[in-house]
């Protein structure tokens, strides 16, 4: 039988929770969605609940009927590294019993840096990266050098500590000292300390931190080992899902299901029920006016937002004092709007292909990140264009015959009141109130405009050929998703938030668990599969599984 997430969706949405489970999921992101299949796989009987219509997280897209025929559009899943034979990913899901087929992206340029006078591609490997650097910027020959003796040291010990785990020990203090000494120098390090040491040419700085909003810091707050991480990792070889970005979350739910876990949607948790300072199950809303619902768990894993899931699902009551201070002190990552795009044509007829488009209003990073509001509304610096078409162009259902799609995004600040709504509280978004403001509506079509316009000026005459146009703001990604500070990086990968000093997988009261982006295993898609993975293994040695 065909699997079809949507029909599945409006099962998951009718189904009737149970009334105890071993384990309770809350978040069908990545990495609870993994952890489940895991746990389910060892024998457990495993629930998980979200308030989205549909399973993935950010690992979603969004079906749009138009006049000229239907679209989707990615949410969160753009592109990935690491995803060649061997890879993190692959392994990552294999392990879990899913196979997700990769089409891998230019090659030669799987990202295309745009600023001021300069245009640079991003090939894949280490080599041709600085092949292709030295080419731009000869004079810098010692500088880059550095950088990327730097790149590889990182790439080196992330690769040993992906065979060891993630625990340090004296293997790992040995393999420092052989083979990545300055390492020690790096882990307090911001990415604007290194480059300090390496170049002041201002637009050599920011073709190395060209993908800064893949996690959506300025220099001087990113961690160095985060930033190198990530350029590694798309370094390995840049993919992009066949069949589009939910694919992977497809394959998890279906295999959940499959070995007899159950994903109910529509269904938000309202709060992790706590007896005698144990965590004993969770209560679920309930669907179509119905009331709320007790579900009993002998262990409870939140892929939800971190920050929410101390301070509003356990609450304050549950927490001691250092806690509830940790969870309010935690900076989150950065916020996105997102103009997503129906377009007639062929995008190649604006030199676009299967890369990633980085457009800079200048070179300097750390200045964009400086003034997020200019004349009462948020500033858009700069773009990030991605087709889901041309990254996949065997791939049905991305657009109907003789159109593409484009998304388009800025990074942006979060505060709901400069987007017009009434206070910056984030739980106030969840009313969806804000929605009904005309101070917000003007304020996101002055935005949309300026992100247009930046667009427009790249690809000159791309706006004549936009038959379809949406966009959505931060507060759209919280009231979707719950993410605190509208972000879909979770925690913010500063050096006081990062590796060790990043939230492991147990939780703040005992029987409670933790997965996704913030916690330890790292950021982004291949950190949430990871997180789920590790969170996976402590709840089932805790179950005696």
């Amino acid at each position: 039988m065909t699997y079809n997430p949507n029909a599945m969706s409006n099962i998951r949405v009718r189904a009737l929770p149970p009334s105890q489970v071993d384990v309770a999921i809350i978040g069908c992101g990545l990495g609870g969605l993994l952890a489940g299949v895991k746990l389910a796989a060892s024998g457990l009987q495993v629930a998980c609940f979200d308030a989205h219509y549909v399973a993935g997280g950010c690992a979603t897209q969004f079906r749009r009927k138009t006049a000229a025929g239907t679209f989707n559009f990615d949410v969160g899943v753009h592109y990935l590294g690491d995803c060649g034979p061997g890879g993190l990913i692959p392994t990552l899901l294999a392990d879990a019993g899913v196979e997700c087929p990769m089409a891998p992206m230019d090659q030669d340029g799987f990202d295309t840096l745009v600023m001021p006078g300069l245009t640079f591609r991003v090939p894949v490997g280490h080599d041709r990266y600085e092949a292709r650097l030295l080419e731009h910027f000869p004079g810098e020959h010692r500088g880059i050098r550095k950088y990327m003796r730097f790149l590889r040291e990182v790439d080196h010990m992330g690769r040993y500590t992906m065979k060891r785990g993630e625990r340090l020990g004296w293997r790992m203090g040995l393999e420092v000292a052989l083979h990545a000494r300055s390492l020690l120098r790096a882990t307090q390090a911001t990415i604007k300390e290194i480059l300090d040491g390496c170049t002041q040419v201002p637009e050599l700085r920011t073709v190395l931190l060209g993908q800064h909003g893949d996690y959506g810091l300025p220099p001087s707050q990113v961690s160095a080992l985060l930033h190198a991480g990530l350029v590694n990792h798309y370094l390995a070889g840049a993919h992009y899902p066949k069949g589009g970005g939910q694919v992977m979350a497809d394959a998890l739910t279906a295999r959940l299901e499959s070995l007899g876990g159950g994903v109910h949607l529509r269904r938000p948790v309202e709060k992790i029920l706590i007896e005698n300072g144990k965590a004993v199950g969770v209560r679920v809303a309930g669907a179509h006016g119905q009331p709320a619902q007790e579900v009993r768990a002998r262990a409870v894993l939140s892929n939800a937002d971190l920050k929410r899931t101390w301070l509003e699902l356990v609450g304050p009551e549950h927490l001691s004092a250092p806690q509830q201070a940790q969870a309010e002190g935690w900076q989150m990552g950065g916020a996105l709007f997102m103009t997503c795009l129906g377009v007639k044509g062929d995008l190649r007829d604006f030199g676009m292909g299967a890369s990633n488009w980085w457009v800079f209003e200048s070179a300097d990073v750390e200045a964009a990140y400086a003034s997020p509001i200019v004349d009462g509304r948020p500033a858009v610096r700069g773009i990030y264009a991605t087709s889901a078409s041309l990254k996949d162009p065997q791939g049905e259902g991305h657009a109907p015959p003789g159109h593409q799609t484009l998304e388009v995004m800025s990074l942006v600040p979060w505060s709901p009141t400069a987007w017009g709504a009434d206070t910056d509280d984030d739980a106030a978004v969840m009313t969806w109130d804000y929605k009904r403001s005309e101070k917000y509506r003007a304020v996101k079509a002055a935005v949309e405009a300026d992100v247009m316009a930046l667009a427009e000026r790249t690809f000159p005459g791309l706006g004549a050929r936009v038959v379809y146009q949406e966009s959505a703001t931060p507060l759209s990604h919280t009231r979707f998703t719950r993410a605190s500070a509208g972000t879909g990086y979770g925690l913010a990968c500063t050096p006081e938030q990062f590796m060790q000093k990043r939230p492991g997988y147990r939780g703040p009261v005992d029987g409670l668990f933790q997965c996704g982006a913030s916690t330890r295993a790292g950021h982004g898609i291949v950190g949430s599969l990871r997180s789920g993975q590790a969170a996976a293994f402590r709840v089932a040695k805790a179950l005696g599984v």
